[in-house]
């Protein structure tokens, strides 16, 4: 009698309810930097700030965002994401909620205040986005990365689809304070879903180990996360010398500076400028800044799909995570026609192609999944976000400055789009091939 042959095991696919999570919990984090800007009309006018104070209190994310970023990789590589990403949300979810108090801040306190309850915000996020590429480092091989990166960064703009309708109906049926109230409170209940789904690929009680071994085939760090993880290179300046003496990298670093001067727009001035100087009220900007976010959604989904379907073609790195973006930045540098258009419907759809092309582009998480030391994910990950979050501080005091100068928002819209070219040179003139980088050893 001869044995029944085995059935080959059908992978689980908990990978994508992974990135699923990833992805609802950067939509509240993308919705808590916006909740300022969505408010911020109505809260200037409350509270008598000029565009110069609102333009450093919408800056105050990004300054802990971008100091925080070093430390939290750090921390993650340390602690694991696990820990880490669930007390980051905790906290920036408190500190988003306590700005609803700040009614009651009076005189110089005001700007003071707020700008401090911002920087906690920042401060408490900066864990986020390293901890998304060590998440998508862990559970996924490098054929699907490219899609699993677009889709929790396509979140930027799903949070504005999902999130600025609402917290514009919370403005307009309630008041500006609500929005802090509601958000913050949606945050809280978001960190008890991730501590208790979040573990490694090869420890997690819902996973086979046909799942793990296709994602282990396909480079994925299934221990980064469970107990029997390889151990984190040590946080040294000379590891961090070797990131930033990375040629490659740093063109990676100021392509994401140029790619988030779009995003800080979007979540800072944006839903401002349509109520200034396009003359709609709050709630019809909230669901007019919903167009826009869902091309931006689309487009990054989009990018994240083309870009794996080229390197499953080509083979090469270099070709799937460059096209695509150099399609995308050309489209977003349309952005600057809005400045000669007064048929508000035309810019909306403007800026909707605009910020469909920055989707499309916006694959900088994938190639820092592709690129980074495999024993150095977390602390690479966050120095490309500082560069990144570089943006986040320069946007919103740049254009704040502008406005209050000149009156008008077009100065505003050529320093944006002026910033696509930047990206562009920087892929194609510094980066060179995409493929990971190895440390050096101090002995070597």
């Amino acid at each position: 009698m001869t044995d029944t042959p085995a059935v080959p095991q059908r992978p689980t696919r908990i990978r994508y309810l992974v990135i699923l999570l990833i992805f609802l919990l950067t939509t509240i984090n993308y919705a808590d930097r916006a909740t300022f800007s969505i408010a911020g009309d109505a809260a200037s006018a409350d509270l008598g700030l000029d565009a110069k104070e609102m333009g450093f209190i919408l800056s105050a994310f990004a300054w802990a965002y971008v100091l925080g970023q070093i430390p939290g990789g750090a921390l993650l590589d340390k602690f694991g994401t696990k820990l880490i990403y669930t007390l980051a949300i905790i906290l920036w979810s408190l500190f988003t909620l306590v700005q609803g108090f700040s009614g009651f801040l009076v005189g110089s306190t005001i700007v003071t205040g707020l700008f401090v309850m911002r920087f906690m915000v920042g401060l408490c996020e900066s864990p986020s986005f390293p901890g998304n590429a060590r998440l998508v480092a862990a559970w996924f091989p490098g054929s699907e990365r490219g899609t699993a990166s677009a889709i929790f960064n396509s979140a930027q703009y799903f949070s504005l689809v999902a999130f600025a309708p609402l917290m514009g109906w919370l403005v307009h049926t309630y008041d500006w304070h609500s929005v802090f109230f509601v958000m913050g409170a949606l945050g809280v209940v978001a960190a008890g879903v991730f501590w208790w789904f979040i573990k490694s690929p090869a420890e997690h009680p819902m996973t086979n180990q046909a799942e793990v071994d296709y994602i282990a085939a396909g480079g994925g760090l299934v221990n980064m996360e469970g107990k029997g993880a390889a151990k984190s290179a040590p946080f040294t300046w000379a590891n961090v010398k070797q990131v930033l003496g990375s040629r490659m990298l740093m063109g990676v670093f100021i392509g994401q500076y140029g790619i988030n001067v779009l995003t800080y727009f979007f979540v800072t001035w944006f839903p401002i400028y349509l109520v200034r100087e396009r003359g709609l009220n709050i709630l019809e900007a909230g669901f007019a800044a919903a167009a826009p976010a869902l091309c931006g959604f689309v487009g990054g989904v989009l990018g994240g799909v083309i870009s794996d379907a080229l390197l499953k073609k080509t083979g090469s790195l270099t070709i799937a995570r460059k096209t695509p973006l150099l399609i995308g930045m050309i489209l977003s540098a349309l952005i600057i026609a809005c400045a000669y258009i007064d048929n508000s419907a035309l810019i909306i759809f403007v800026m909707a192609l605009a910020f469909f092309g920055k989707g499309i582009a916006s694959l900088g998480w994938a190639v820092v999944s592709d690129t980074s030391p495999r024993e150095f994910v977390g602390v690479t990950g966050g120095i490309f976000n500082t560069f990144g979050n570089t943006a986040g501080i320069v946007t919103p005091i740049v254009i704040g400055y502008i406005v209050d100068a000149t009156g008008s928002f077009d100065g505003g819209l050529w320093f944006v789009g002026l910033h696509c070219l930047l990206v562009i040179a920087a892929y194609f003139l510094i980066t060179g091939k995409i493929e990971r980088l190895t440390l050096k050893s101090a002995e070597g």
